[in-house]
């Protein structure tokens, strides 16, 4: 008896199958009712930094949840355990210094992100405010950062399953979580604010729950009875001293990091007046919680003399994890599995974070003819298609975990970033002070800014000075390393990414030819273009409108909207 084909369904599959290839054609512009008449070529391509097709999907709750806990990840739950090593003492110091400084750089970048809410935020930002050659150096050096954290990210996906089961190769691992990660990020920025919803939920939880349970084995709770303070005393406070102390803002540079990707959601922010000014908020909320306080907690819990908390193969070897020893050391039997699983999860997180961070950051640079506009070429969607496909074939990286030099290799490509992050914060700064600069100078006031920094004028200039003394001791203790003599290998393993930035930089104004130009003239700064709101003055008394309202309001409701 013959089979009959369906031609029922293969009509219903069809057209499925042409949306799904439609939505992978670039933008038509003229068919959403744009006008192209002033638009330049590479505009008409990509929208530039203006007037970018990134898809405008992400819900208030998506960008305060990402705020919150987007980028928590093997920083802080493994990589802290090495700042600890150097004393609680450090620990704490290390991360309130840097975390002073991220909320200062955040202010800052809040109010220029929620000003022009455009792609590449801050990248764009650099190019506009200060030069070019800055926006081509920093914004290769940022996407470089998450385009090595994306493989480092599925390793550590790898090894942390073998903490249950190390019988496995661990290459099958990379593959299963390369292809989950891939697939968050195709599903467009819906999909990717959905997935960081949930997984961002389930860090904030995980890591208030430690802090809880950590008190409680303080307290007394568990096989070792009342701790309180002991480990401060004994073995002490501080390891190394002062060197100590300065090893440790390296790997709070590490677990910050991301800390800026609220800024990068501004472009796809449905309403950025209202998310990213929140989001901004919640940094310090951010900061207090899941650094200071889990500093302090973890500090009394395990002594830096602990050997398991350098025992570990690498950065992100859960052994190596202070959360894990720590409930260990408790005698709590099954919470160590749980936190083992919420480690997978914040990694799985973090990796797909690498990925659209690097996406948006190279498709903001060839929006900015920075490099080729291949780079920026984005679908119907609103997917940065080409500068995925870049990162996950980047991704593939990975593998390497089968290599006997995989070690090597990802400390060399980790050192190519090893400080730009500090760099990148730093120039937030200086670009939030020629931005005010820039609108004085142009008769122009601070009653038109969607978002004013709490911090202000003068928190960016605190922060340059902090950012810049955290640099200078990061010199010190690359020439001068801790419990060795100076090595030139292990000053390039901390320091690459500085005369790395100046060849990035010397090369881009010698190609451009621009180098009579070292900067940006107040008065040739845009100061509009990339707006949301494009009526100054309505715009001016809708926000005179919103500020009379908050003064009209208790004491209580101001202090809550001020925090929160």
């Amino acid at each position: 008896m013959g089979c009959v084909p369906d031609n029922s369904r293969s009509s219903a599959i069809k057209p499925l199958f042409s949306r799904i290839i439609d939505s992978f054609k670039p933008i038509d512009l003229e068919d959403d009712g744009i006008d192209t008449s002033e638009m330049s070529d590479l505009e008409k391509a990509i929208y530039g930094t203006s007037r970018h097709p990134l898809a405008r999907r992400l819900k208030n709750r998506h960008i305060q949840m990402i705020a919150i806990g987007g980028t928590i990840g093997t920083g802080l739950f493994v990589g802290n355990g090495y700042a600890l090593s150097f004393g609680p003492g450090s620990l704490l110091i290390g991360y309130t210094l840097v975390g002073i400084a991220m909320l200062l750089v955040m202010n800052a970048l809040g109010e220029l992100a929620s000003q022009f809410p455009v792609s590449g935020a801050f990248n764009a930002y650099f190019t506009r405010f200060i030069d070019d050659s800055f926006g081509f150096t920093l914004g290769l050096l940022y996407a470089c950062s998450w385009l090595i954290s994306f493989p480092s990210e599925l390793i550590a996906c790898a090894m942390t399953i073998q903490y249950w089961n190390d019988t496995i190769n661990p290459a099958v691992w990379i593959a299963v979580f390369y292809v989950i990660i891939s697939g968050i990020n195709l599903f467009g920025v819906k999909g990717y604010g959905e997935a960081e919803f949930v997984l961002s939920l389930i860090k904030v939880i995980a890591v208030i729950g430690f802090i809880i349970l950590g008190i409680c084995i303080i307290c007394g709770v568990g096989s070792q009875g009342y701790i309180g303070g002991k480990y401060w005393h004994n073995p002490g406070s501080f390891n190394h001293g002062f060197k100590g102390l300065c090893n440790t803002f390296i790997v709070a540079s590490f677990s910050y990091g991301g800390v800026e990707m609220s800024a990068l959601l501004a472009a796809e922010s449905e309403n950025v007046r209202k998310s990213i000014p929140k989001a901004i908020k919640q940094v310090f909320w951010r900061i207090t919680i899941f650094y200071f306080l889990t500093s302090i907690v973890i500090g009394c819990l395990v002594p830096y003399s602990e050997p398991r908390l350098l025992n570990g193969q690498s950065d992100e070897d859960i052994r190596a994890s202070p959360f894990v020893i720590a409930i260990n050391n408790g005698g709590i039997k099954v919470v160590p599995h749980i936190m083992n699983a919420v480690i997978l999860l914040a990694v799985v997180s973090v990796g797909s974070s690498s990925v659209y961070g690097c996406s948006r950051t190279i498709a903001s640079l060839a929006a900015q003819s920075l490099i080729p506009k291949i780079f920026g070429y984005i679908d119907r969607e609103g997917r940065p298609l080409v500068a995925i496909m870049v990162t996950n074939v980047f991704g593939l990286l990975g593998f390497l975990v089968a290599s006997e030099n995989e070690g090597v290799v990802f400390t060399w490509l980790f050192s190519i970033c090893s400080l730009s992050s500090f760099f990148t914060w730093f120039n937030v700064c200086l670009t939030h002070v020629r931005f005010r600069w820039a609108l004085y100078h142009q008769g122009r006031y601070t009653d038109e800014l969607v978002f004013e920094s709490r911090t202000g004028l003068w928190g960016s200039y605190i922060g340059m000075v902090l950012i810049g003394l955290i640099i200078v001791a990061e010199f010190y203790v690359a020439i001068f390393p801790v419990g060795g003599d100076p090595n030139a290998e292990q000053f390039f393993q901390y320091c690459l990414s500085v005369p790395l930035m100046l060849v990035l930089w010397a090369s881009h104004k010698t190609v451009r030819k621009s180098w009579g130009r070292l900067y940006v003239k107040l008065e040739d700064i845009d100061l509009d273009t990339g707006r949301r709101e494009v009526d100054i003055e309505y715009l001016k008394q809708d926000l005179a409108n919103e500020r009379a309202e908050l003064a009209a309001q208790p004491w209580y409701i101001k202090v809550y909207k001020f925090w929160c």
